[in-house]
């Protein structure tokens, strides 16, 4: 038996006479569950259940039961006393016995045991929502970023089977839009579906990797109703290396709450002055409408008695595009490109590529000259535009840049090294945006 009263009365009545307690006589000592477990466990760190289940009989390695001395049952509970014999020995306590006085001492088996892993609040969105297993790889020789979805486990269920048609898209941010998301193919009927896809963005620079974040989104596809959200994962680009391939396990999330303005404050000039950024913000921000590859080559005049008595010029090469906006109803373009060299309004600094019919991912390659001094260069812009064409109406803007001395970031780069490496031939990809030059008009 292991617990009884009757047995701790005569061994509790020595030790209440040394602490300066009294017990009348006749009366039994009754002890609560918790008074007993307070005696009998030394102050330390919480056990798991199956650790405290070690308190009770089982059996002996021979296949014997367990029959401890009830007088020494007690003793051997405590691991505080000094006891010895059978009943100490034959109870698999956690704590091991012998030590007086000292209260126990943790055993080693034990301690690796019951280790147990305590993960972040983050635990309860990876149980609910699952996991999403995938790799990164950004190739600087070809400005390409391919995404490799491998896998995902532990989806939470979304229809009435209990399974889910899991796909997962992909968008880059800032600058989310139709133009910059992939998909995957979706997997029927599965909660821990395989994907083993490579999705690859085509025109992404070193700048896109540092201040870029990559979005993947895992939703339930739903042929009768709207696809349903299950989850997301957020990874900033400049975790990844260069020419390396490096490889995540990520919890599903959900995703960030939207900014509201009692967020910021009861006060009601906080609140304005919040509202009045949020609207600048908008105003300025531009959206991403694709990418444009662009070459430009500077070909300084030839020496005196060589060439056909051109004095030198720019050569500007439009190769292809990537990822553009979709301006139809059949979810592609038809589109072209234009350059028009700023400020000359004669008809020759304008040129215009073929219209490709019906993509996204148009490649022309296609180069024009402008006959010019490098002096004269220095003070121009060169605007570059994509267009949409639309028989029987006007054609639809879809994005563009400019590029001179008073650019930023790629742009500003590319015509430098233009401008500083004569005779040879620079590429640089360029971001479409939906910004429409105050000179440019439509045919």
């Amino acid at each position: 038996m292991l617990w009884n009263p009757l047995v701790y009365e005569g061994l509790f009545s020595h030790s209440c006479n040394q602490s300066s307690m009294t017990v009348r006589k006749g009366k039994k000592l009754t002890i609560s569950i918790q008074e007993h477990m307070a005696i009998d466990v030394c102050p330390g760190p919480i056990r798991p259940i199956r650790q405290i289940s070690a308190y009770f009989p089982r059996l002996s390695p021979t296949g014997e039961p367990i029959s401890p001395n009830p007088a020494a049952s007690p003793l051997a509970l405590s691991p505080g006393s000094g006891a010895s014999g059978v009943g100490s020995s034959a109870f698999l306590s956690p704590l091991q016995a012998g030590a007086r006085g000292g209260g126990g001492t943790l055993s080693a088996a034990s301690s690796v045991d019951t280790s147990v892993d305590i993960h972040s609040s983050d635990s309860d969105d990876c149980t609910a929502l699952g996991t999403l297993e995938f790799e990164l790889r950004y190739e600087r020789a070809t400005s390409s970023l391919h995404c490799t979805i491998i896998r995902a486990k532990g989806l939470k269920p979304m229809d009435f089977n209990g399974l889910a048609d899991p796909y997962v898209k992909l968008h880059l941010l800032p600058g989310a839009s139709k133009a910059n998301k992939l998909k995957t193919k979706t997997v029927r009927n599965s909660l821990n579906p395989v994907w083993n896809e490579t999705l690859t963005y085509i025109g992404i620079t070193e700048e896109d990797m540092h201040r870029k974040t990559l979005r993947l989104s895992v939703c339930d596809e739903d042929k009768l109703t709207h696809n349903e959200f299950i989850g997301e994962s957020r990874v900033a680009l400049r975790r990844v290396k260069p020419d390396q391939t490096k490889r995540f396990y990520t919890c599903l999330e959900h995703p960030p709450p939207l900014p509201s303005p009692t967020a910021m404050g009861a006060a009601l000039r906080g609140i304005s002055c919040y509202l009045r950024e949020w609207e600048n913000e908008q105003l300025h921000s531009l959206e991403e409408r694709g990418r444009l590859l662009l070459s430009l080559q500077f070909l300084p005049p030839p020496e005196e008695g060589e060439g056909d008595g051109h004095r030198g010029g720019l050569w500007v090469g439009v190769q292809r595009c990537a990822h553009l906006a979709a301006m139809d109803v059949n979810g592609f373009s038809d589109p072209y490109v234009k350059t028009y060299l700023k400020p000359d309004v004669q008809k020759k600094s304008k040129h215009k590529t073929a219209v490709i019919k019906k993509t996204l991912n148009p490649e022309f390659n296609e180069e024009f000259f402008y006959e010019i001094s490098l002096s004269e260069l220095v003070s121009k812009t060169l605007e570059v535009t994509v267009w949409d064409y639309d028989l029987g109406r006007s054609n639809d803007f879809i994005g563009g840049v400019c590029l001179s001395c008073h650019s930023q970031g790629d742009a500003l780069r590319h015509w430098m090294d233009c401008l500083r490496n004569k005779g040879q031939k620079v590429e640089r990809w360029h971001v479409l945006t939906n910004e429409l030059p105050q000179s440019t008009c439509q045919e």
